[in-house]
């Protein structure tokens, strides 16, 4: 990397350089790591776990759907059994039905299960990181002396 472009991101960090020097490679991966661009599905999709193989798309609807419009429910089956994995997502219409449903149903058991339940995150399926371009302009703007 050339000085000029190293300077000029490090202008940019954050003023404490102690995290920087104890781990730099996590430091730069998330800084330079494209923010999230989806805004709609913000907090609006539920991950839960410890889903007995018993469950149903059915009954995980009817058991969230008390909080909110349940939009859509989705467990992930074994490819080569064909038996639950033991989670899923369930999807709301409205932020606040998800983090409400969240609030009361993490930790209850469902058939015999507790639940774990946190917001989904995004899966990143191997795409390229982005990494912004520099303009020239910008390099160059503390040189103008």
């Amino acid at each position: 990397m050339s000085n000029t472009l190293m300077s000029f991101l490090c202008r940019r960090a954050p003023s404490t350089t102690i995290p920087i020097l104890q781990h730099p490679v996590s430091f730069w991966r998330s800084y330079c790591s494209p923010p999230s661009s989806s805004s709609n599905a913000s907090n609006k999709k539920l991950f839960v776990g410890g889903l007995s193989w018993s469950v149903d798309e059915k009954s995980l609807s009817d058991a969230f759907s008390s909080f909110g419009e349940v939009t859509e429910v989705k467990i992930i089956y074994d490819k080569d059994s064909g038996r639950s994995r033991g989670f899923g997502f369930v999807q709301y219409l409205k932020e606040d039905d998800a983090l409400s449903a969240k609030d009361a149903m993490d930790g209850k058991a469902l058939l015999g299960r507790p639940l774990r339940i946190s917001v989904a995150v995004d899966k990143a399926r191997g795409g390229p990181v982005v990494v912004p371009r520099l303009s020239n302009t910008a390099i160059g703007a503390g040189n103008d002396a």
